[in-house]
């Protein structure tokens, strides 16, 4: 993976590619295939499969604290770890050299799980290691956004090892990924130089916890997560993003999500308090890492109605409903759609309201007619003599 601009990691070929490789690809690519909800006892249209639902928090109130929510997904590998489930973790980290992006993490400890803890709005790519870990042996968790998983999970479906070495695959409800000049903009808005910092968390040490950035010569900036994530990430979100199918983790053991408490209006409060996670089980693998980590006291839960979760998560709802009419406009201007089949996009569309339908659909259109317009226009243009 190579980054281009604006700030976006993409595959790049760096050596020939077998026509058996190349299908691999093609079947795991979240670019090219979604990877469909496993079959459950219970299913939602816009939340996936799900065995449990509950809110919870890490019982440690150091692990609460790091962790981007109440610290429940950074509680269970941390259990996952002591018990013996796995004896390492694949995840992601900041990166030194680069503050405001990722590389990835191998964690064998609670102390090496909290120093990745906190939520990374960057381009990450784990992975680009998964080759070297499935080889490696041993068993291992894996943490990654929704389409890291989705990849995961299809790759599965070509290489043994992924079953045989991945016991348990974690994800989180996924806002969409920014650029990293989405993050250069917060550093610039804090009256930073981007080129200066030195160290740069986007979330965490409280709920939703501050953007804070620092620099060698010891200035500090912060920013609120309203601020940070609603002025400026969210608007530095690449386009396949928002006809993602599947931003809940449907294919993983278990997904979390900020458990956001509301109004009285129903909008998501962003004041800082003691963190609280969402927490949906979704195959009895999770339910077991789940109950193995209540019974050991590392997280304390209580049982949600999936009715609930649109409360805390409005606009995840909103979204799905909206994938039926944005993949609709992007076939309308004659472009392709990865495949999404068994994710319930029709059965969330019929829920939708009929104008931000139409203006989705319309709006996704406009969209992608500018974007394919621009792009011609900035090709080179060759002049005969």
């Amino acid at each position: 993976m190579r980054m281009q601009a604006p700030g976006f990691a993409r595959p790049v070929q760096h050596r020939p590619i077998s026509l058996g490789m190349e299908a691999r690809i093609a079947g795991s690519c979240p670019g090219r295939v979604v990877a469909p909800w496993s079959p459950s006892p219970r299913r939602h249209p816009y939340w996936g499969p799900w065995r449990e639902t509950l809110t919870g928090a890490a019982a440690d109130p150091a692990v609460r604290f790091a962790g981007a929510s109440g610290g429940a997904l950074s509680a269970l590998l941390i259990h996952a770890l002591s018990s013996g489930l796995v004896d390492r973790v694949l995840h992601v980290e900041a990166d030194p050299a680069q503050p405001t992006g990722n590389r990835i993490r191998w964690s064998r400890s609670r102390a090496e799980v909290l120093a990745g803890a906190g939520s990374r709005y960057a381009p990450s790519s784990p992975l680009a290691a998964i080759d070297e870990a499935l080889g490696e042996g041993g068993q291992f968790a894996f943490v990654g956004k929704p389409c890291d998983v989705s990849a995961l999970r299809r790759l599965g479906r070509y290489d043994p090892r992924v079953a045989a070495h991945v016991p348990i695959i974690l994800s989180f409800f996924c806002g969409g990924l920014p650029s990293e000049s989405g993050a250069h903009d917060v550093i610039r808005a804090m009256a930073l130089d981007p080129d200066a910092v030195t160290d740069f968390r986007y979330r965490g040490e409280g709920w939703p916890g501050l953007t804070v950035a620092r620099t060698a010569d010891g200035a500090q900036a912060e920013m609120s997560y309203a601020d940070s994530w609603g002025g400026h990430l969210s608007k530095a979100v690449q386009f396949r993003c928002k006809i993602c199918p599947d931003a809940v983790g449907g294919a993983a053991d278990i997904a979390c999500a900020d458990a956001w408490y509301g109004d009285a209006n129903g909008y998501p409060l962003f004041e800082e308090q003691d963190g609280r996670s969402l927490i949906m089980t979704r195959t009895p693998a999770g339910e077991a890492l789940l109950r193995a980590a209540q019974a050991a006291g590392a997280i304390d839960t209580a049982h949600l109605a999936i009715a609930e979760v649109e409360r805390m998560q409005p606009a995840q709802a909103q979204r799905k409903r909206m994938i039926a009419a944005r993949t609709t406009g992007v076939r309308a201007a004659l472009q392709p759609v990865p495949r999404m089949r068994d994710l319930d996009v029709a059965r969330a569309a019929r829920n939708g309201r009929l104008y931000d339908t139409g203006h989705n659909l319309l709006g996704t259109m406009r969209r992608v007619w500018q974007r394919r317009w621009r792009s011609r226009m900035a090709r080179p243009v060759s002049v005969g003599r």
